[in-house]
């Protein structure tokens, strides 16, 4: 009894804590709140593009009119709302620092979007040589707002920036290529950047249902007028995704049974399989030369759906526009974290206190300051500055990928074993599995219905537990091993069928008596953490162009490269690699046969016997960049 009385006690202590920091949290959200609104005022125009289409902006101008502000424009797809007198609510995010800043902040509508007028187009591909005055895209309607702003807010210093988590993200680097001369820094987060190699839609040709299907549903379906209304969500009628997806069987039947044929994206997504000049087009990276404006590039190490946009924008600009003065920050954040919560913790792995505010105060804030306001000195910012997980601390670096790091082969061998020696045995040595699409390995072990964030992080010990998953980890590390760039699956692997996904995970294992502290009430004890998983549709391998068919029963490579990641692995720990060849619903299910995915029957999904070999000819192996100290 005593014993339940303290532990009712606990709980009571860790309530009231917990109520008095959401008390003090809205106290300082009321405050910023009343600040804004007391210190700004805001104003609605609709502003007139090249070819007379207008585009609704909101304007939030400082009272203040002693001194000439900056101006930072925010260009987005979901909406400036809410529209009329009420102000955004500015201060539960990000944006709060540019008011403070006194900054005048202006967010639009983009073309065919809510009060914009106009027809809206997917990742609308950048023209690069127009052949008229009036030919536009999202880099023109860009300078258009620009050129409009400095000449029609009296109070404007002639210089803008533009930023913008995920799809803004990929207008802010369209916003790179307008050529505005007032446009001086830019700051593409999270952004969209090639949605059949690494972003959102498809990673390595491999369709990601689950996060398409509500997004295309809920974003593409035709505009007919202006409106301040948001469309309408898919109602799964369930809780449990995997479910769902499963019972809907193919994609062909979840375009009949619920999609049809308004949704444009989605049907175009269903006639584009390969990467055709569709998605080419569709593509902003081929783009990125001569930008003018100063780059700071953003990104979580486990953002769900951009995190490749991230680290490929900033590598691109490095070797396309070398003249840029382009910067990089990876924070330990899911997508857009750095904005919505403190970056303390992901699921159940923890980062430490300050994590945000560092990169706020240090990093973003110094950087649009001194290029807009001319303040503060920007040399303070390091070409590249990525938080180390595992040791988690922030740390700057000269280039990224450094140089400073060694390619080393770390092999797959016998009894799940996993060594940086490469198997000698001269005799032919696989490990295989069945892979059976009528029972998909998930995503991660629990029931949900939305897609989590936290599965960036999630406890691998239920895929380990599975028939259908490879394991294979080292010995206990004696030294720390820290990793700093991408990370390169090499397999040699045969199918018994034509077709198959490969899904590469990295994963650090705790040592079975860890907690974070003495006193951690959750030890980690044995915990699995996923640090970057990837998947490569197999008839990919060789060119995302033209696919090519397996030869069953044959040896054949399948290389690909996952995104950078940045963590250290432990003295005490253990490296672990898993492979599997579903990844369900997250990733569509591969009907392991050579056909077209997006139109085949139920019937066409068979089983296939999936063999990783690992002897002297045939070493399957990863790659790892292991920085040197």
């Amino acid at each position: 009894m005593r014993k339940i009385s303290q532990f009712l006690f606990l709980i009571f202590i860790c309530n009231s804590l917990t109520a008095q920091i959401l008390d003090e949290k809205a106290k300082e959200l009321k405050q910023d709140s009343a600040w804004i609104v007391s210190n700004y005022f805001k104003i609605e125009r609709s502003i007139p593009m090249r070819d007379g289409v207008k585009l609704f902006t909101s304007i939030y101008i400082p009272k203040d009119s002693s001194q000439k502000h900056p101006i930072m424009l925010m260009r987005t797809p979901y909406s400036c709302a809410p529209y009329g007198e009420k102000f955004k609510n500015f201060w539960s995010r990000n944006t709060k620092y540019y008011f403070k800043e006194k900054y005048i902040v202006v967010m639009q509508d983009v073309r065919g979007r809510f009060m914009s007028e106009g027809e809206f187009e997917d990742i609308r591909p950048y023209i690069e040589n127009k052949k008229s005055p009036k030919e536009i895209d999202e880099a023109s309607d860009t300078y258009d707002a620009i050129d409009w702003m400095i000449k029609n807010i009296p109070t404007n210093n002639g210089k803008v920036g533009v930023s913008g988590i995920s799809y803004p993200g990929f207008y802010s680097t369209m916003a790179a290529l307008s050529g505005h001369p007032a446009l001086r820094a830019v700051s593409p987060q999270a952004p969209v950047t090639n949605w059949f190699i690494g972003d959102d839609v498809h990673h390595n040709g491999a369709f990601f249902l689950l996060d398409t299907y509500g997004f295309d549903y809920f974003f593409g379906k035709p505009r007919p007028k202006l409106t301040t209304e948001e469309g309408a969500f898919f109602d799964f009628n369930s809780d449990d995704n995997y479910d769902f997806f499963l019972k809907a069987g193919t994609l062909k039947n979840l375009t009949k049974l619920y999609m049809g044929d308004t949704v444009k994206f989605w049907t175009q997504e269903m006639n584009h399989p390969n990467y055709d000049e569709f998605w080419k087009t569709h593509t902003i990276t081929d783009h990125l030369k001569n930008i003018k404006p100063a780059m700071l590039i953003t990104g979580g190490l486990f953002d769900a759906e951009d995190c490749w946009g991230a680290w490929n924008t900033y590598k691109t600009i490095e070797k396309q526009s070398a003249a840029t003065n382009n910067k990089l920050v990876m924070g330990p954040w899911f997508h857009g974290g750095w904005a919505k919560s403190d970056g303390s913790h992901l699921g159940n792995v923890q980062f430490g206190k300050g994590v945000n505010d560092y990169y706020y105060s240090k990093i973003e804030v110094p950087f649009f300051n001194y290029y807009l306001k001319g303040e503060g000195d920007v040399k303070q910012i390091s070409e590249a500055t990525i938080f180390v997980t595992g040791e988690n601390r922030w740390t700057t670096f000269n280039e990224w990928p450094p140089k400073n790091v060694e390619i080393r082969s770390i092999y797959l061998n016998e009894k799940e074993s996993l060594s940086f020696t490469k198997p000698n045995a001269a005799a032919v040595s696989f490990t295989e599995y069945v892979s059976n699409p009528a029972k998909p390995v998930p995503y991660t072990e629990d029931i949900h219905l939305e897609r989590t964030r936290s599965y960036m992080t999630d406890d691998q010990r239920f895929a380990s537990r599975r028939p259908d998953v490879l394991t294979f980890k080292t010995n206990v590390l004696d030294n720390d091993i820290t990793l700093a760039g991408p990370v390169v699956a090499d397999l040699l692997a045969s199918i018994s069928t034509t077709d198959a996904d490969f899904v590469v995970k990295l994963i650090d294992v705790f040592p079975d008596t860890f907690s974070y502290t003495k006193d951690d009430k959750y030890p980690m004890g044995g915990y699995q953490m996923l640090v970057r998983g990837e998947v490569m549709r197999g008839k990919f391998r060789n060119s995302f162009e033209n696919p090519e068919a397996f030869i069953p029963e044959k040896i054949t490579q399948v290389k690909f490269e996952l995104p950078d990641v940045a963590h250290t692995f432990q003295k005490g720990h253990r490296i672990m690699i898993q492979i599997q060849s579903s990844w369900f619903p997250l990733v569509d299910r591969n009907p392991q046969q050579f056909i077209d995915i997006y139109h085949c029957d139920e019937k066409d999904f068979v089983k296939s016997t999936i063999r990783i070999y690992h002897d002297g000819k045939n070493a399957s192996s990863i790659l790892l960049p292991i920085l040197k100290k």
